[in-house]
């Protein structure tokens, strides 16, 4: 599968749709989910053009992988549901259609803010 220019994730980072920023740096842009399924929803999404996860931990630079995960710690503390100033949170990641992704563009899922329960049912 290749890159879809045209999904909505790279549509808001060219800022052809808008969002509620939370956060970002040279490596992600993170933002208000706008159909949060708890009390806090975000995403985390590249900058780079990657499908997924296994399309981000094959092709991309050291750089990017240290970037997105500090990004996503940077988002948290933000947000107060990292451990350092909250009570903690999910960062979920759905890859491919199994796993349930519904944006071809890797992003995660940061839930929080309440207790987000179990994680399969």
């Amino acid at each position: 599968m290749s890159y879809d220019n045209n999904n909505i994730f790279a549509k808001i980072l060219r800022d052809e749709i808008p969002c509620n920023r939370i956060y970002e740096d040279e490596f992600i842009l993170s933002f208000h989910d706008i159909n949060p399924q708890k009390k806090i929803h975000a995403l985390v999404i590249t900058k780079g053009k990657y499908i997924n996860l296994d399309d981000f931990s094959a092709k991309a630079s050291s750089e990017e992988m240290v970037g997105l995960l500090k990004g996503i710690g940077i988002v948290a503390k933000k947000l107060g549901i990292s451990t350092e100033v909250g009570k903690g949170y999910r960062a979920l990641a759905n890859i491919s259609d199994h796993g349930g992704q519904e944006v071809p563009h890797l992003h995660f899922h940061l839930f929080g803010g309440e207790k987000v329960g179990k994680m399969v049912e």
